[in-house]
């Protein structure tokens, strides 16, 4: 699935850091990719889903540091048209086949406990990780964090990304509901099997808590979900208490073990 791959400094001695190439619907993306050193066993696999667009919430490598010091082994997309990638987002359309075949990426490599994959998207990646948690219902463990679960009430919300919104959707959600509809989680809660981890900050201004509360309601009380919602945070805690949180999702999702079905008796 990789199509090229070049060392990175990292700045943990113990875990080794690539900017990759790969392959999505004929595009070349690009991402980074952390494993840690010294393991004899395959670690956990864990895709990070960024929010933003272009420039804005890019993947940095602090955060993928952190996350492979939990013991993953993170595979954290640029998504197309970033970095020297080919083509153009479009905010959780096309694009979000680059999540997909970035869990594929991960589900390839040797180093990767394949029945141990785990995804994680934050604002915009939130839409990103739960359609990848659809086309991917083997993996173990979804967390969103203040994640986008309807994009109309995003566009209402956010005034400042309307132009963008418009461009790459194609028009308001009167002129185009369906491209809103289909970026939209909230719409597809039925098809949901993953466990799923919803952290919010009640006084996110990006992205308003609502978001998680909608997605939590349509998906009560016939899926798994749990969340962990936070009063006095925004749309970016405190670093002391991201770092707490951080660790916490990661011990949530190592617990995570999906029910194997019950064979019929003979």
């Amino acid at each position: 699935m990789i199509t090229h791959a070049q060392r990175f400094p990292s700045p943990h001695p113990q875990i080794t850091l690539f900017k990759i190439t790969y392959k999505s619907e004929g595009l070349t993306v690009k991402g980074l990719l952390a494993i840690p050193e010294h393991q004899t066993q395959p670690l956990p696999g864990f895709l990070y889903l960024r929010g933003g667009i272009k420039k804005v919430g890019m993947v940095r490598i602090p955060r993928i540091i952190q996350l492979a010091s939990q013991g993953f082994v993170v595979m954290a997309p640029f998504y197309r048209g970033n970095e020297g990638g080919e083509g153009r987002e479009d905010f959780c359309g096309e694009d979000r086949c680059d999540a997909f075949h970035a869990f594929e990426v991960l589900q390839s490599l040797p180093s990767v406990d394949q029945d141990q994959l785990h995804i994680f998207g934050f604002s915009r990646g939130g839409p990103m990780a739960f359609f990848t948690a659809l086309k991917f219902p083997e993996a173990r463990s979804l967390v969103i964090w203040g994640g986008v679960s309807d994009m109309v009430l995003t566009y209402e919300e956010r005034v400042d990304l309307r132009k963008m919104m418009k461009r790459v959707i194609g028009g308001t959600p009167a002129k185009n509901p369906e491209g809103y509809r289909t970026r939209s989680p909230v719409y597809f809660c039925d098809e949901l099997n993953v466990p799923l981890l919803l952290i919010h900050g009640s006084r996110d201004e990006n992205v308003g808590i609502k978001h998680s509360l909608m997605l939590k309601e349509c998906l009560e009380p016939k899926k798994k979900v749990e969340s962990w919602f936070y009063p006095q945070y925004t749309h970016h805690f405190p670093p002391q208490e991201n770092r707490k949180i951080t660790y916490a999702f990661c011990e949530w999702m190592k617990t995570q073990n999906k029910e194997k079905p019950e064979l019929s008796p003979l």
